[in-house]
């Protein structure tokens, strides 16, 4: 399957990415740019958007670019720092690029952002399967 069409399959197989609302900004092999708006119900009792709803983001732009590559790749580590506070609104735009693909492993860094405004840093290992993508 053409690694660009690859997020678009997987977003349509994805009912919590098509809950939050994520869509695909732009996608080409080895890159994904993803975004959403922050909703009432995904905040926490502060007010401010739960941390899980950033990393759910970036989460989603990893796995998405990491599958581009044509194989089924998943994460075996992830974390995350929150650098800003998310309120009702915010628009999030995240941006995973995985370029090296030599080894079954592959490391990246996802930077959420909310404008030109850094709001989370996201890290993750994502581990390359020997399955191919089919049609």
């Amino acid at each position: 399957m053409n690694g660009n069409k690859i997020p678009y399959k997987m977003l349509s197989l994805d009912p919590f990415s098509s809950w939050l609302g994520i869509e695909i900004l732009e996608c080409e092999i080895g890159r994904c740019k993803v975004a959403m708006t922050i909703r009432k119900e995904m905040l926490n009792s502060m007010g401010k958007a739960h941390g899980g709803i950033s990393y759910s983001l970036a989460d989603t732009a990893f796995g998405f670019a990491a599958n581009t590559h044509g194989k089924y790749a998943v994460s075996i580590e992830t974390s995350i720092n929150h650098i800003e506070a998310l309120i009702e609104g915010d628009y999030l735009i995240a941006e995973s690029v995985i370029e090296n693909v030599k080894n079954k492993l592959g490391f990246n860094i996802i930077e959420v952002k909310r404008g030109d405004e850094l709001v989370a840093l996201f890290k993750g290992v994502v581990y390359r399967t020997s399955k191919n993508w089919e049609e």
